[in-house]
Formats: structure tokens, C-alpha cells, sequence
């Protein structure tokens, strides 16, 4: 009820510099900690947390202590948590408290995922970033953020940051936004491809032979052979954004190799839920469409007969115009697609079904027979469970590994997609 008042009666000026007058305070309160840490920011509409936490993940197997924060958890040396919050980066105070928490820890490293939504509420400021990540740019979040350029910008003032800090610039060559990210001027610049780059830099980690398999992902950096597990091209990005990285703290190619080894997927992304049934069970976060699609593409990797979809789309102001082209993308590629409530907040959870469902009907698929509307996320879950016959493979996608589900009247309740697959999994008998 605060929060809306805010938003509603103060002009956005004020609002502005009351965020900002905040996260300044917000450092000075907990000691300034992000200037006794490195600081690692990671930025991109895709692939953030995962990229986060296969830097986190190589630098821990080097021998290094380390915390981030990311959309699925937090890290604090030893300890790690879920993020059942709903926002991609925390409040200034709460930002602060668990850097000054990670130097207590005695971390060296922290790796923050940083989302444009945040950098516009100057929840960075206070934080010394160091080295800037750039993943990827597809829209997302237009109409929150009032067009595509403001939202890119957004993004891009989190490489000023870097750059005001003579620090590190680190980009994927292979977007074609990738040079609006290196026009400050950086200590040094660092890009990742396996193709023809796009634009120039310092320093550039190709990766060549690459193989997408069922069984993950190989490839060779400098004539090193390396295997990743964790499937699709997708993740192969992503590893490459945290092997770039890691050569750019100083880590050898073969210490690098050695931990990329040891990856395993990212809770809710791709992760498969397996309760003995005789087909396949994904949970994914993939919650807009170039993510959507680029699961389709992994997916495709892993032998089955027919996709079952479980999808539906956020409300709370987030981009309407995406549940129609969800809606029609299910329908190309899968052979049944359930439509059921996922973030409503305050919207009206029957109409963001309706939107993504009549999209699918317009698409060819045909209602109570390849596409089902239902309100109930655990019915719809369970719904595709007992409609799964062998070699099926069954989809969630949009929550991921989220642990509640954002309702009415900022409310939040108890919500795991993996749980609740596993418990339609349990009840349905197998003869």
C-alpha cells in the first residue's frame, strides 16, 4: 500500500533522487563493503543468474570464497539460500548488509546479477563494480521501462559504472548490441564468441568445435577440449560469459577447464525431475520468448515423442504483447499445450490465460484436445502428468526453481514447480 502511494503522488524526480539519496546511505551504513570486495556485475536480458553462478561456481573450484545474488539465490561463502523474494536484486539496505556479510565471510569475490529495472531504481549505486558482464539484449521489460533504447541504457549504465572504476568490460561478440557496451573507456575489454565477432576488443575467448548433444555440450578454447553437462546453446553462452570472465581475474585456461567439468545445471533451468516415471520431466525458467525458444532448441537434443507444455505469462504491468507470441510459439512446437496461472499479481489471472490460449487457437491447436485452459497451476501440472505417456516429455516453464507465486494485493504464496510435478508424478499409478 506504501509502495503504491509512492509510485501514485510523488512526481518522478523526487522519486528519483529519494532512491538514490537511499542507496548512498544504504553504503555508508554497512561500511562501504563492496570497496573490500571485487565486484563482478552481470547484465543481459538472458542467461544472468545462470552466467552468475558458473562464475561463482569456476572461481569456488579454484580455491576462492565467494557470494552473489542472483533471481534463484543467494551465495555467502559457505551458506546459500533461495531468493524467495521476487526481485532480481534486493533493496539497497538489504544489497549492502549482504555484501558487508560476504567480507565478514571472508569472500573475495562478489558476483551480483544486475537487472535494468534495478539500475533504473539505483539499487548499483553504493557498489563498486569492477568487471561488467553483458550476456545478451532482446526486448523484455519494454513497457515498464517506455521503449527498447531506454531499456538497453539502463543496461548500459552498469558498464559506466565499470568504467568510471577503470575497471573491466566483458561482452558477448556474437550480439549485435555488444558495441553499445563498450563506448566508455575501460581498462581493458574482453569478448566471448565462437564465430566472427562483431565488434573489436582487447582480449577474445573463441571457442571452436563446439557439439551440442544430449549428453552436453563440448568444445575447445586454444586447442583445451572441454566438456560441459549442463545441455543446450544456451548454457554453452553462458559458460563461455563465466570462462571470459575467469581469464580475466587472472585463471588459467586449464584450472578453468578442469572446474567447467564439474558444472551442474541451475535449479530451474532445465532441471529434470525424476520420480522413476517412464517419461521425461523439465522444469524451466524461460519465462519470455527468446528464452522460450532457445529451450525449444535444447530440448530437441533430448529424444522424445511428444511435448506436453505447461506455460502461461506474468502480470503486474510486465509486457502484455509477449502472451500472445507465447501463445503461438507453444502451439508450433508442442503437441499439447495447457495454459495455466503463473504471476498474476494484480491482474486478472483468467485473462493472461485467455490472451496466451486464444493465440494458440488462432495457431491451429484445438481447445480440450491439444490445448487446455486451466486456472489451478497444480491441476494444470497434473493434467499434463497423467496425460504423459512413455517417451513424452513433459515442460513447465516460467516459474523455474521459484519458491512462491506472486498474487493479489502484493501477496505472495507458497509455490514450487518442481514439488508440484513431483507430487502429480507420486499420485498417478503406473500399470
Amino acid at each position: 500500500m506504501i509502495k503504491s502511494f509512492i509510485r501514485r503522488w510523488i512526481p518522478e524526480p523526487v522519486l528519483n533522487a529519494y532512491h538514490y539519496v537511499l542507496a548512498r546511505l544504504a553504503s555508508v551504513v554497512y561500511g562501504q563493503p563492496s570497496k573490500q570486495l571485487t565486484v563482478i556485475g552481470v547484465t543481459g536480458t538472458n542467461g544472468k543468474s545462470s552466467t552468475t553462478q558458473f562464475i561463482g561456481r569456476i572461481l569456488e573450484h579454484a580455491g576462492e570464497k565467494v557470494g552473489w545474488t542472483t533471481t534463484v539465490g543467494f551465495k555467502v561463502g559457505e551458506r546459500e539460500w533461495t531468493n524467495d523474494q521476487k526481485m532480481t536484486m534486493l533493496g539497497r539496505f538489504q544489497s549492502q548488509r549482504l555484501l558487508r556479510e560476504m567480507v565478514k565471510a571472508g569472500c573475495r569475490y562478489a558476483i551480483v546479477e544486475t537487472s535494468s529495472q534495478g539500475i533504473v531504481q539505483h539499487r548499483n549505486v553504493g557498489i563498486d563494480y569492477t568487471f561488467g558482464v553483458f550476456t545478451n539484449l532482446t526486448p523484455e521489460h519494454i513497457e515498464s521501462h517506455g521503449g527498447f533504447e531506454n531499456y538497453k541504457n539502463a543496461k548500459r549504465t552498469l558498464f559506466a559504472q565499470v568504467a568510471k572504476n577503470h575497471g573491466t568490460a566483458i561482452v558477448n561478440l556474437m550480439d549485435p548490441h555488444a558495441k553499445d557496451f563498450l563506448t566508455f573507456p575501460f581498462q581493458s575489454t574482453w569478448g566471448f564468441t565462437d564465430k566472427q565477432a562483431l565488434c573489436d576488443v582487447q582480449h577474445v575467448v573463441r571457442a571452436d568445435s563446439v557439439t551440442f548433444t544430449s549428453q552436453g555440450t563440448t568444445f575447445e578454447i586454444e586447442s583445451v577440449p572441454f566438456h560441459l553437462k549442463p545441455i543446450g546453446r544456451f548454457n554453452f553462452e553462458n559458460v563461455l560469459a563465466a570462462i571470459t570472465t575467469c581469464r580475466a581475474l587472472g585463471l588459467s585456461l586449464e584450472k578453468i577447464c578442469d572446474a567447467v567439468t564439474t558444472l551442474e545445471f541451475i535449479p530451474g533451468r532445465l532441471e529434470s525431475i525424476e520420480e522413476g516415471q517412464p517419461f521425461t520431466v523439465i522444469v524451466d525458467y524461460a519465462p519470455e520468448p527468446i528464452a522460450l525458444a532457445a529451450t525449444y532448441e535444447a530440448l530437441a537434443l533430448i529424444p522424445h515423442k511428444r511435448l506436453i507444455h505447461v506455460l502461461g505469462s506474468t502480470g503486474g504491468g510486465r509486457d502484455v504483447s509477449r502472451r500472445a507470441i507465447l501463445g503461438k510459439m507453444a502451439a508450433a512446437h508442442a503437441d499439447v499445450m495447457i495454459v495455466t496461472n503463473e504471476d498474476p499479481y494484480d491482474d486478472d489471472p483468467m485473462q493472461i490465460i485467455n490472451h496466451i490460449a486464444d493465440a494458440g487457437i488462432t495457431a491451429g491447436k484445438i481447445e480440450n484436445e491439444t490445448l487446455f485452459r486451466i486456472l489451478d497451476r497444480q491441476e494444470a501440472v497434473n493434467q499434463a502428468i497423467a496425460m504423459a505417456n512413455k517417451e513424452d516429455l513433459v515442460l513447465l516453464t516460467g516459474k523455474g526453481s521459484e519458491p512462491v507465486m506472486a498474487v493479489a494485493h502484493g501477496k505472495k504464496i507458497i509455490w514450487d514447480d518442481r514439488s508440484a510435478a513431483r507430487r502429480a508424478i507420486r499420485e498417478r499409478t503406473y500399470g
